[in-house]
């Protein structure tokens, strides 16, 4: 069986580009609905941030993470809007047009 942290990442590696999950998202996917922070920690130390591509991760309202892992919020935002996610007015991901369910 693979490791948490492998199955987070092989997880995160199905996003679409354009699409965006949550960390809570991915914690149902991978069969730990309550493990969303323990998600977003692992992201954190992702070794391979081009091959698995967390910034595609937000938090549940569709804002980004303040402590993005390779550059910050404003990293975060760019490498989205170069992949064509729509944001919302207040800086938000816009889920509704873009959020990925994992099927």
């Amino acid at each position: 069986m693979a490791s948490f942290s492998e199955q987070v990442f092989s997880q995160v590696r199905r996003i679409p580009e354009g699409r965006v999950s949550t960390y809570g998202q991915i914690a149902f996917l991978i069969g730990h609905p309550r493990a969303a922070r323990i998600v977003g920690q692992t992201l954190h130390r992702n070794p391979e941030p081009i091959v698995t591509p967390c910034h595609r991760v937000v938090f549940r309202d569709g804002s980004l993470a303040p402590g993005f892992a390779f550059g910050g919020p404003e990293v975060q935002r760019a490498l989205l809007r170069n992949e064509g996610v729509p944001f919302l007015p207040d800086g938000r991901v816009d889920l509704g047009r873009c959020g990925w369910d994992g099927a």
